[in-house]
C-alpha cells in the first residue's frame, strides 16, 4: 500500500514515513502542494495524508484537486487547525477522516488501516470495467483495447493479466497469483515459461517509448504502472 504524506514539517514527516513503513506501508513525502499535485498525476497511491497549512496553498485546496480528479482516493486531514469549522470543510470537501495534532502515532495507524480497509473493500466489491490513461483503454466487458486509435488483437490470457494488474495498480503482483488468474475454465495449467512469454507480447502490444504500464520486480513479480485519468 503507498501513502502519500504531505507535510512541510520535516521532522514530523520524517517520523510519520519511518512509522508507516514500519507497519508495511510504502510512504513518498511531499513537502508542499506542488510537489504532491506531481505525484498525485504520475504516481499511484492508496491514501494520502494531508496538512492544511503547506508553503505554498492550502490544503484544503489540495484536497479539492485531489478528489476531483481522483474521488475514490481516501485523504485523511493531519493537522493544528482544530477549529469545528476547519473540520466540517475537510469533511465537505470529501476526506474520509480528519485528525488534529498532536496525536498519537498508534491510533493514526488504526485510522489508515481503517481507511485502506474500507477503500479495499469498496474496490473488491465493485471491480472496475474500464480502464484509460487517455493513450491506452481497456474495457474489460466488451474485451476492447485501444492504444490512441489503434484497436489491439488482445487474447484471453492477456485480458485476465490487465484486469489483475488494473485491479492492484501500484501493488506488486507475484508471478504465482498470476499463474493462479491464468488456468483456464478447463483447468488447464499454464506454465511460468507462458506467463513470461504472454506478459513480453503484452507489453509489445500496450506500450511505447513514452508509455510503459508493467514494471519488472526481480525475483518477485510485476507492477501496473499506469495512473487512469
Amino acid at each position: 500500500m503507498r501513502i502519500l504524506v504531505v507535510e512541510d514539517d520535516l521532522a514530523l514527516s520524517a517520523g510519520l514515513c519511518f512509522e508507516l513503513d514500519s507497519s508495511g506501508y510504502l510512504t513518498v513525502a511531499a513537502y508542499n502542494c506542488r510537489k504532491a499535485e506531481q505525484l498525485i498525476r504520475t504516481d499511484p497511491f492508496d491514501l494520502v495524508l494531508l496538512d492544511v497549512n503547506l508553503p505554498d496553498g492550502n490544503g484544503f485546496d489540495l484536497c479539492r484537486t485531489i478528489k476531483q480528479a481522483h474521488p475514490d482516493l481516501p485523504v485523511i486531514f493531519l493537522t493544528a487547525n482544530d477549529l469545528e469549522s476547519d473540520v466540517l470543510k475537510g469533511f465537505d470537501l470529501g476526506a474520509e477522516d480528519y485528525v488534529t495534532k498532536p496525536f498519537q502515532m498508534q491510533i493514526l495507524l488504526r485510522r489508515v488501516a481503517a481507511r485502506l480497509r474500507r477503500a479495499g473493500s469498496a474496490a473488491a466489491a465493485t471491480p472496475a470495467e474500464q480502464w484509460s490513461d487517455g493513450f491506452l483503454t481497456l474495457d474489460f466487458s466488451a474485451l476492447t483495447a485501444l492504444r490512441g486509435e489503434e484497436k489491439l488483437p488482445i487474447t484471453p490470457n492477456e485480458y485476465k493479466l490487465l484486469r489483475a494488474l488494473t485491479e492492484h495498480a501500484g501493488k506488486i503482483l507475484t508471478r504465482q497469483i498470476l499463474l493462479e488468474k491464468l488456468w483456464d475454465s478447463g483447468g488447464n495449467f499454464i506454465d511460468d515459461h507462458t506467463l513470461t512469454v504472454t506478459m513480453n507480447r503484452l507489453r509489445a502490444k500496450i506500450e511505447d517509448e513514452s508509455h510503459v504500464y508493467i514494471q519488472t520486480v526481480r525475483g518477485m513479480g510485476y507492477i501496473w504502472k499506469g495512473v487512469p485519468r
